[in-house]
Order: C-alpha cells, then structure tokens, then sequence
C-alpha cells in the first residue's frame, strides 16, 4: 500500500471493539450457563479465531449483523474437539484457552500460525504445570503446538515474572475448576478484564494490591456485553489528530479502564490536547469520547508502572516522539519484544528508515525529536500494530510511503484504512 502525506484530518470516527474483551466475552460466554449476548464485537481475525475453537468443542455462536450470541453450557459443558484447534496469530487465544482446556475430562492439541509457533508459551506452560496441567511444548521449545492433556488442578499462589494479562487470566481461568483458591501476584497490575468479566458473569474474584484471588466457581451465568472501543485502536487516531497541524478528531465511546489508559498519562505528559467527554460506565469498563486537537507535544520518559497500561500502545507513541520537543526515552519494555513481532527492533528499524533519531535499547528505546520524516519502504514484518502505525506517519512525513503486507490490519481493524481515509476528506 502507497500513501501520501496530508495537511490535516477532521471529523469523527468510532473504533471497533476492544480485542481482549471481545475474546473474554467469547470464552465466558461458552462456559457459562446460558446465553451471552455481545454488542460491538470486534469481529476481526484473532477474535473470529476463538469463535472458531469454541465451535469446534460444540458451543453454538451466531455470529449476526448486530451483535454476537454465544449459546454457553456450562463450566463443564464443552466436549473434545475433533481437529487441532488452530488460534491463527492470537496470542490472547492461545493462552487463555489452555487455562480452560487444562481441567477438562478430554485431551486437545493447540497450534498457530508461523508468528504464535514463535511466542513464549513457556510462561503459561509452568504455573498451569504448578496446578498439576499435563501441558507440554510438542517441539520442546516452549512454544506452540501445545498439547494438553485434561487433569483434575488445584490452586496455588503464582508469583509472575512479568506483568502479562494473559499469563494471570490463563491461571485465573483455571482457577475456576481448582481445588482451592488460587492467587496470581504480578510485579505490576495488568489490564484487569479477566477480573471484572469473572465477576460480572458470577466468580468469587476479588484484587488486593497487584494480586488477583479467584475461588473454584460451581458455575457461571450468561450475560449482556457491550464491549467499548479499544483504545489499542484508537492510538492511531490519538497520534494523527495530534501530529497534523490544524487537526481535530473525534474519537467515540473508547475503553478508558485505568488498567488499559497508560496512554492517556502519557499524552498528558507530552502536553497533548485530548479532552474526555460523556464518561460513562457499562457491564463494568469505563468509557469515554476522545477529542483530540493538533498539539505541540515534548519529549518524556515511559517506564515502570505505565508499561503494562498501554504496552500496545508504545509502538505509536514513538512514533509521537519523533515529532516531541527534546528527548523521550521508553524503558521497561522488553514485553515488546514477544509480541507479533519484535515491536522494538522493527520499530527502531523503521523509523530511522524515514529519518528519525532513534537509537535501540535492550528493554525500549531513545528518540530525539524533532528530525522532519520523508516516505519509505517500510516492511510490517506482518504486525497490525507497525502497519497501523505507518500509515499515520506517512500522512505526517514528506513524499510517499509504502507499507509491505498492509492487510495485516485485519487482525485487529478490518476497516483501519477506509476509517482514515474519511479523516482525510
């Protein structure tokens, strides 16, 4: 995909579902008792690929115009699959799953594609193998395929070695068939979905500082999601409005739940001008309209606690740094490393392609702000979240830009390039 350079974008536009809602609300739903009706899905291609492994172990989901209806039965209601449940490039899929499979009465193999084969499964496969899972790397590589063999768990006291939501959700969904109480300690809080979805549909889940505590369920009942917009999707937006002079964006009805909105402390910090506007509250995630307007933003450091709050988010906001006053330094965040792709490699990589400063580090990055971008060949490496983000620097940059394996997007945002595009008019 080409695109050219821009002079600003106006209007409003609405981001899809969150992702990682719209996965949970999948997997809930089809071990919960009842129906599950969700609005606003994001019917993109990691979330179709739990839909698609749900089916498989005979949960019914229709999937209509308006909203995604997940007919549960039950905590022990799914029955063997009889195929290879394939999570295609979701890492959320992947690990959530195997804390649901490793309890039940049957035995199931796990696979990806080429990028998942490649993610650490290592972190799931040790604290599930803790509860007495017969979970095993088919390769021996602590990757996938996994295969995992249905045993009776008990519950432990986990303490992570990252703050991942997908590690703690994976032991927490396992918790709920446990033998006792089981507790996840992380070395800062994670986004916290898992917890308020459990609770929402019925769990005994309860927080105390960065650990989460879950009893054994009996069952967990059907529910109505109105999943929010995700604000992983809503950055690239965050970063055109901001970066293009005499721009204003209106972004609708976006997932501010503190433990995701890392981004917005950070925006702030930078000096942007982002306004939240009809805060509401619903099926227990905050939300709120952004309206970004055109800022003159400065460098920042990005570390620590913040990390975790938006980690998703950080490859757009070096993206921001390039065009900040002074100096911004991301640390802390060697998590980019094992997601669809090395986010800082490719990053650095990319951005020094169209003329940043930007050195590499072993857990983030520096950049110097204020080098003018010009176009460039920018390979994607197949990852949403760098294509999504070149394409807001080529509208800020000089000349053309070209984006390799663009269609990536359809992971998470079918639409990403018609939704800009309309910015554009």
């Amino acid at each position: 995909m080409k695109l050219q350079p821009v002079s600003h974008l106006r209007g409003e536009v609405t981001v899809p579902g969150d992702k990682s809602i719209s996965h949970r609300s999948v997997m809930f739903g089809s071990i919960a008792k009842g129906t599950t009706e969700i609005h606003n899905f994001l019917k993109g291609a990691d979330c179709l690929s739990t839909i698609s492994c749900f089916r498989h172990m005979g949960i019914e989901i229709e999937t209509g115009d308006t909203a995604v209806t997940v007919h549960g039965k039950g905590l022990r209601g799914l029955k063997a699959p009889d195929c290879i449940l394939d999570c295609g490039n979701s890492g959320t899929t992947t690990r959530l799953i195997s804390g649901i499979l490793a309890p039940q009465n049957f035995d199931v193999t796990l696979t990806g594609d080429e990028s998942i084969q490649k993610r650490p499964m290592g972190r799931i496969i040790e604290p599930l193998s803790m509860m007495g899972a017969q979970i095993e790397s088919i390769r021996k590589n602590n990757c996938a395929p996994l295969k995992i063999c249905g045993k009776p768990l008990a519950g432990i006291h986990y303490t992570s070695k990252v703050a991942s939501a997908q590690v703690k959700s994976a032991i927490l969904l396992a918790g709920l068939y446990a033998d006792g109480e089981t507790r996840v300690t992380e070395p800062q809080l994670s986004r916290n979905h898992t917890e308020l979805m459990l609770r929402f549909f019925g769990a005994d889940v309860r927080t105390e500082n960065t650990t989460a505590i879950i009893s054994p369920a009996q069952e967990l009942y059907g529910n109505k999601i109105q999943v929010p917009g995700d604000i992983s999707s809503a950055v690239y937006f965050v970063a055109a409005g901001l970066l293009l002079p005499n721009s204003e964006i209106l972004i609708k009805n976006v997932g501010i739940n503190p433990t995701r909105a890392g981004l917005l402390t950070v925006c702030k910090n930078m000096g942007a001008n982002i306004t939240l506007l009809n805060e509401t509250r619903d099926s227990s995630e905050p939300t709120a309209d952004l309206l970004v307007r055109s800022s003159s933003l400065k460098g920042t450091v990005i570390e620590g606690a913040v990390i975790p709050a938006m980690i998703d988010e950080l490859p757009t906001v070096a993206l921001m740094a390039c065009f900040a006053e002074g100096t911004t330094v991301i640390k802390d965040a060697s998590e980019l490393k094992v997601k669809e792709s090395n986010r800082i490699a490719i990053m650095a990589e990319n951005l020094k392609a169209m003329g940043a400063d930007v050195t590499e580090t072993e857990d983030g990055m520096i950049i110097r702000g204020g080098r003018p971008l010009h176009g460039a060949v920018i390979d994607s490496h197949k990852d949403h979240r760098i294509a999504m983000t070149f394409a807001v620097a080529a509208l800020a940059a000089e000349g053309e830009t070209e984006i390799l394996d663009a269609d990536c997007v359809n992971i998470s945002y079918p639409a990403f390039y018609e939704d800009l595009g309309r910015l554009c008019r």
